[in-house]
C-alpha cells in the first residue's frame, strides 16, 4: 500500500505547457526512476505560472508544489537544534497544536565540544526522525559560521573556531538527517559573523581567509556531506546581498565546488529581482515577512521571485533560462525529499532520543578546571548547595529561532536532586537575577522567576547556606535574552551578566569546596578564575539538560568534551576586537585579522588564553607516547602515517581527544604557527593503551595561494605534532614533502 500511494504520489499527469492545463489522470511514473529524468519530464510540462509558484514562499514555512502534476509542496522547519513548533501560515506566532512538542538536543556549540564525529551522527539521525515524523522536508539547519567574536550572539547555534573541526563535525550530521529523507539547509552561507546589524553589514576580506577558514566547513558539508540546499546569509559580500552573490554562489558554490542543490534564501534576505534572478537563489522566503504586505490580493506574489520576475520574462527583461535552472533545482530538492519512496517513517520524543539527548551533552561538557578533585562529587558530600538562576531556568525557550516547545525540559537543579538521592539534601539558592521571563513566539516556559529580594539579600542567603555545605555548585552564565546568547542582537561585552561575578567571589571565599558551572554558547570573562577550584562548561543542553549535567557531575560520566574555541583573557585579546576594529559594524567591514582566527592569533601574537582551543580535563589522566611516522618524507601524492600510544594512567575509565595539528617549517607566505588536521577520541579502561593513527596527505599540507589562484602544498620542512589541546603538545615529528 506504502509503494502505491508513494507512486500515486510521484506522478506526473499529461498536460499542456500552454495554454489552460488540463488534467487527463495520472501517469503511474515509477518514482524509482532516475530523479533527473523525473525533473525533465516535470519541466517540460510545467506552465510559467507554475514554474514561479514553486520559486518562492507561500506561506512562513512552505512553498508551493504543482498539484496539476502530483508534486506536493515543500515544508521546511527551524532547527538546527530541535523541530520548531507550529506556527500559524502567515506569522511567526504558534498555531497553538497539542501535538508539536520534541525532544531538544543540545546547542551546536555542545556537539562541537564532544570532538566525536559518532556522536554528530547520532545527533543527524534522531533530529532527522523527528523532523521525518512531522512530514518536514528541510532541516533549516546546522550552522557552521565560524567562532571569529565571543560577542556574536548567535555562535551558540555553530561549531567553534576552526574550520577542520567544523567541518568534520558537520559532515556526518548533514549525512545522517538525510538518510530521513529530510534535507539538511546548511547555513549562513557565507561569512555571517554578527547579528546586530546582519542585514547591513558588507564584509569584505582576503581570499586566503576566505577559503583558508570561513568556507572549508561549507565545502566539506557539499562536497563530503552531500547537503541537498544551503541558506544564503543576510550580510553582504563586497557590496553584494549573499542571498544572491555571484562570486559565493555562481563562481564558488555552485561552479568551483559542483553543489547540484537548492540555494534558499534566509527569511528577508532578498531586497531584489535582478541579482536574484542571475546570481543562482533558487528559492525565496521570508520577503515582507508578514507575507501580506503592499496591498497585493495574495502577498507572496509580490515576492522578487514571484510578479516581479514573471513580468520580467514576459517583456522579454528575463529569458527562461535562469528560471529552469532555479526549478530544476527545486524539483530536485522536493524528489529527493517529499517525493522520496524510501524515506522511513519517522518518530518523535522517543526513549533513543532522550538517551541520544543525554549522551552528546554528556560528551560536551567540558571540565576547564578541578584543582583538588573536587570534581566528581564525593560519596561524603551529604550537604550540597545548588546557587544560581541558571540551576532552574528553561533554556529551550528564546534565543531567536532555534527557540523550541519541547515535551519536558530537565533543569540543572532537578537532575542534580535526582541524582544525589534522598539521604542527600540538596538545597537550592537563587543567588542572582537574570531574565524573569519566559516566552517566544507564543511558547512560554511556565515558570514564575520573578523576585522581590535585592542582589545583597540574595549573596548573603547563598554565603550563609554556603558556610553550611559540604559542596557548592554555582549554575550561572549567559541565556537565551537579547544582548546574550540570541539571534538578532550580539553581546555587549564578555562580562557574566546580572552581578554574577560577585556571587562567585563572595561564594569562594566561603568555601573551599566550589564548582563554577557555565551555560553558554560562548566565552565569559572569569575575573574569579583563581579564585574557584573546578569550573565546568556546560553549554545549552537541552531536554536532558539536568541529566546530562548531573551525570558528569557525579562520575557516572568521565568528561571528555574540548572546547570548540578559545576563551580570551579578555576582550581585547581577541582578533576581531583589536585596535582601530569595531563590533559590531553598520557598513563595510573588513577582516583585518585575515587567516589568524582563534588559536591561530593567540599563536601567533603569543597572548596566553584563558582556556585554549582543544582544552578540556578529565576524572583520570592519559599518558602519550612518542609519535611515530612510517617514513620521513613523502610526495605530493603520497601520503605519511602518523602513530602515537595513549594510555589511561589513572583509576577511572574514560576518553581522550587525540589531536593532530600540522606546522609549515617553510612557507612562501605567512601560515599559523599550527594548524588542527586531525583528530581521534579514544575510550580506554584505566591501564588500558591504544595505538591512534593519523594519515596525512597533501591536503593537510596545502594553503590558499591567491597568485594561482588556487590550493597548493609547497616542498619542504613540516612537523606533526601531537596533544591533548593546542596549547598541551605531548610529541612531535617532522618530515618532509618532496
Amino acid at each position: 500500500m506504502k509503494g502505491f500511494r508513494l507512486a500515486v504520489a510521484a506522478a506526473l499527469c499529461v498536460a499542456c505547457t500552454t495554454g489552460t492545463p488540463k488534467y487527463e489522470g495520472p501517469v503511474y511514473l515509477d518514482p524509482n526512476a532516475d530523479i533527473e529524468a523525473r525533473i525533465d519530464d516535470a519541466l517540460s510540462r510545467m506552465t510559467l505560472d507554475e514554474k514561479i509558484k514553486i520559486i518562492h514562499a507561500q506561506s512562513k514555512f512552505s512553498s508551493a508544489g504543482v498539484p496539476r502534476l502530483g508534486i506536493p509542496e515543500l515544508w521546511t522547519t527551524d532547527g538546527p537544534h530541535g523541530i520548531r513548533t507550529e506556527v500559524l501560515w502567515d506569522e511567526w506566532e504558534q498555531a497553538g497544536w497539542t501535538n508539536d512538542s520534541i525532544v531538544a538536543f543540545p546547542a551546536l556549540t555542545a556537539l562541537a565540544a564532544t570532538w566525536n564525529r559518532d556522536m554528530s551522527a547520532l545527533y543527524g539521525k534522531s533530529i532527522g526522525e523527528e523532523a521525518r515524523y512531522r512530514e518536514k522536508d528541510v532541516l533549516l539547519g546546522p550552522g557552521v559560521n565560524i567562532y571569529r567574536t565571543p560577542l556574536n550572539g548567535r555562535n551558540f547555534e555553530y561549531m567553534g573556531e576552526d574550520p577542520y573541526l567544523s567541518g568534520q563535525m558537520v559532515v556526518p550530521y548533514v549525512q545522517e538527517v538525510q538518510k530521513n529523507g529530510v534535507a539538511v539547509c546548511v547555513k549562513h552561507y557565507a561569512l555571517n559573523n554578527e547579528e546586530t546589524y546582519r542585514h547591513t553589514t558588507d564584509v569584505d576580506l582576503d581570499d586566503r581567509a576566505l577559503y583558508e577558514i570561513y568556507l572549508p566547513a561549507f565545502k566539506a558539508a557539499v562536497q563530503e556531506g552531500g547537503a541537498w540546499s544551503i541558506m544564503g546569509s543576510y550580510n553582504l559580500y563586497r557590496g553584494q546581498h549573499v542571498c544572491y552573490n555571484k562570486r559565493l554562489i555562481m563562481d564558488i558554490l555552485k561552479g568551483e565546488w559542483g553543489f547540484d542543490g537548492a540555494v534558499i534564501s534566509d527569511w528577508g534576505g532578498v531586497h531584489e529581482t535582478d541579482a536574484a534572478v542571475k546570481n543562482g537563489l533558487d528559492l525565496e522566503f521570508g520577503t515582507w515577512t508578514d507575507g501580506l504586505t503592499m496591498g497585493a490580493t495574495n502577498g507572496y506574489d509580490a515576492y522578487f521571485l514571484a510578479k516581479p520576475y514573471r513580468d520580467g520574462i514576459l517583456n522579454g527583461t528575463y529569458t527562461t533560462k535562469e528560471l529552469d535552472e532555479k526549478c530544476r533545482r527545486v524539483l530536485r530538492l522536493i524528489f529527493r525529499t517529499a517525493m522520496n519512496p524510501d524515506k522511513p517513517f519517522g518518530a518523535i520524543n522517543s526513549e533513543a532520543h532522550y538517551a541520544a539527548a543525554r549522551q552528546i551533552g554528556g560528551e560536551g561538557i567540558v571540565l576547564l578546571k578541578n584543582d583538588g578533585a573536587v570534581l566528581p562529587v564525593a560519596a561524603s558530600a551529604r550537604k550540597i548547595l545548588v546557587v544560581g538562576e541558571n540551576a532552574v531556568k528553561m533554556m529551550t525557550v528564546g534565543g531567536g529561532s532555534s527557540s523550541l516547545k519541547v515535551q519536558h525540559e530537565i533543569s540543572p537543579l532537578d537532575g542534580i536532586r535526582a541524582r544525589a538521592g534522598k539521604d542527600v539534601e540538596v538545597r537550592y539558592a537563587r543567588g542572582y537575577v537574570g531574565d524573569v521571563s519566559g516566552s517566544y513566539n507564543g511558547v512560554t516556559s511556565g515558570q514564575d522567576l520573578s523576585e522581590s529580594r535585592s542582589a545583597q539579600e540574595l549573596i548573603d542567603e547563598a554565603v550563609s547556606l554556603a558556610k553550611e555545605s559540604d559542596l557548592v555548585v554555582f549554575i550561572g552564565g549567559l541565556n537565551k535574552s537579547n544582548n546574550q546568547d540570541c539571534e538578532g542582537t550580539d553581546r555587549l561585552a564578555m562580562d557574566l551578566p546580572y552581578g554574577q561575578d560577585a556571587v562567585i567571589s563572595a561564594l569562594a571565599a566561603a568555601t573551599p569546596n566550589l564548582v563554577v558551572s557555565l551555560i553558554s554558547g560562548n566565552a565569559v570573562a572569569m575575573p574569579w578564575v583563581d579564585q574557584v577550584p573546578a569550573i565546568l562548561q556546560a553549554w545549552y543542553l537541552g531536554s536532558e539538560a539536568g541529566n546530562a549535567f548531573a551525570d558528569v557531575l557525579f562520575g557516572d560520566v568521565n568528561p571528555s568534551g574540548k572546547l570548540p574555541f578559545t576563551f580570551p583573557k579578555k576582550l581585547s585579546d581577541s582578533p576581531a576586537h583589536q585596535e582601530g576594529m569595531t563590533f559590531p559594524t553598520r557598513g563595510k567591514y573588513f577582516y583585518q585579522e585575515g587567516i589568524y582566527v582563534g588559536y591561530r592569533w593567540f599563536d601567533e601574537k603569543e597572548i596566553e588564553p584563558l582556556f585554549a582551543f582543544g582544552h578540556g580535563l578529565s576524572y583520570t589522566q592519559f599518558e602519550y607516547g612518542e609519535a611515530k611516522l612510517d617514513k620521513t618524507s613523502m610526495n605530493e601524492n603520497g601520503t605519511i602515517t602518523l602513530r602515537v600510544t595513549v594510555r589511561n594512567a589513572g583509576d577511572r575509565a574514560g576518553a581522550e581527544v587525540v589531536q593532530l595539528y600540522i606546522a609549515d617549517a617553510e612557507s612562501s607566505l605567512p601560515r599559523p604557527k599550527k594548524e588542527l588536521k586531525g583528530f581521534q577520541k579514544v575510550y580506554l579502561a584505566p591501564g588500558e593503551s591504544a595505538e591512534v593513527a593519523f594519515t596525512i596527505g597533501a591536503d593537510a599540507l596545502s594553503f590558499y595561494d591567491p597568485a594561482l589562484p588556487g590550493w597548493k602544498a609547497e616542498s619542504g620542512r613540516f612537523e606533526a605534532l601531537v596533544g591533548a589541546a593546542s596549547d598541551d603538545i605531548r610529541t612531535q615529528v617532522a618530515f618532509e614533502l618532496k
